[in-house]
């Protein structure tokens, strides 16, 4: 392979002055392109294969040796997380490549978002850190780490203002927003991000708040999430992708530990999303396709305390899926309508998107659903998850102590001369009447 990709990188030459050089190679889009495509299907494999390697020997160790399980689970996530690491760590490498050789680096878009996420990754693991010491160190910790990331925020808005009022979003994309659909983008964005956080409080029933495991396992899930989106098969010309099952790790996270913990994560992922394949035109365009989409796939555990269908956790994990991506859709929708209109082959604005976006959406969720009803399939693995998706109950009293509790208290014995006095006390109040 790497004979492969030499033959196709030779040299490059440089067109323009000064700082605004910029590099073209001698077969243009060729090697990077040549490259993710080989290691994308390399990676497809190399998943598949592990997934069923973990599974079978994990299946063999739960038989031979049960007490051996939770050791086994751990280094198994420890291999699956090395492995998300080096596909992201590759694929990151070579669209970087892929957009510095095009011309599309951005600087004043780009690395403000680079920052930011790094600031967003690097406060995770402070407050991880911080949260294996006393609840001292992990609130000072993560006021620290989170005052760090509003400022990251605020600077990246900033940049995108500057970057939007320069005009070059529009020109760069070819496209054209009307006031009409301007306003039409804030108020779509807002009234999904309302939604998102309402639903997020009021199905979610754990009252607790992130600690070292919550923050571990969302780190892991975004991780895994985030390295199987660089594994897809179908890529759509205006942005989004058809993937191999890429959502399941942030629909099991929401199941295990809530809506409000799922859609946090859900918009960290999409943060993400925002390097691995940049559409930013707008604004509110950026929130619904990024932070917004991808919060709502957070919803996925709305069902995981539903008494009645405690029997199927299959379908508690569908139908949460379902409505998360719903509000996935949505949120594709409106940006497709409002903020890329412009795309449309001479069809109507709302009959272009939802073509485009079902396309994929649907076909993406769907593998993910399918996905997550064969893992759910398994009763051991159904077990682990509900030890974190129940809600803390207060401790039940053992039914001798309820019996006990139950029985009145007996009368304290009066001491002699007290209860003389009480008997000689009765006449006299007969006689006074």
């Amino acid at each position: 392979m790497t004979l492969s990709l030499l033959s196709f990188y030779q040299d490059y030459f440089e067109t323009g002055e000064g700082d605004d050089k910029i590099p073209h190679y001698d077969y243009p889009d060729v090697w990077t392109s040549f490259a993710k495509d080989v290691l994308m299907n390399m990676f497809l494999y190399a998943a598949i294969a592990l997934v069923v390697i973990l599974l079978a020997v994990g299946f063999f160790v739960s038989r031979k040796k049960p007490e051996s399980v939770k050791s086994y689970v751990r280094t198994a996530l420890g291999i699956a997380c090395g492995f998300a690491v080096a596909v992201i760590a590759t694929m990151l490498t070579l669209e970087f490549a892929d957009m510095y050789e095009n011309g599309y680096v951005f600087d004043l878009v780009l690395w403000p978002s680079v920052v930011c996420v790094a600031v967003v990754v690097l406060g995770i693991a402070a407050i991880y850190i911080a949260s294996l010491f006393s609840k001292k160190t992990f609130k000072t910790t993560s006021i620290v780490c989170g005052s760090l990331m509003g400022a990251a925020f605020i600077a990246l808005f900033v940049c995108l203002c500057v970057y939007f009022g320069t005009g070059e979003a529009v020109g760069n994309n070819g496209v054209e927003i009307t006031t009409s659909e301007n306003v039409a983008l804030y108020c779509c964005a807002a009234a999904l991000i309302a939604a998102i956080v309402a639903c997020a409080f009021l199905f979610d029933k754990g009252k607790k708040g992130f600690d070292s495991k919550s923050i571990s396992y969302a780190a892991i899930c975004i991780a895994m999430s985030f390295a199987l989106s660089y594994i897809a098969p179908i890529h759509m010309p205006q942005g989004g992708s058809l993937t191999i099952a890429s959502l399941l790790p942030l629909m099991i996270y929401s199941y295990m530990f809530g809506t409000k913990k799922g859609a946090l994560a859900g918009a960290v992922y999409g943060l993400l999303q925002i390097i691995q394949d940049p559409w930013i035109i707008h604004p509110a365009q950026l929130l619904l396709d990024y932070p917004v989409a991808f919060a709502g796939i957070g919803l996925s555990g709305m069902f995981a305390h539903v008494k009645k269908l405690e029997k199927l956790p299959q379908l508690q994990l569908a139908l949460g899926a379902v409505v998360g991506s719903a509000f996935r859709f949505a949120a594709h929708l409106f940006s497709g309508v409002f903020a890329f209109s412009e795309f449309a082959p001479d069809v109507d604005a709302w009959i272009y998107s939802l073509g485009y976006n079902a396309s994929y959406v649907f076909p993406d969720i769907a593998i993910a659903i399918a996905a997550g009803i064969i893992v759910f399939s398994s009763p051991s693995f159904v077990r682990q998850v509900r030890r974190y998706a129940a809600p803390k109950k207060a401790p039940v009293a053992a039914p001798e102590a309820q019996a006990l509790a139950a029985q009145p208290l007996p009368e304290e014995p009066l001491p002699a001369g007290k209860a003389a006095a009480d008997e000689n006390a009765a006449p006299l109040a007969d006689k006074k009447e």
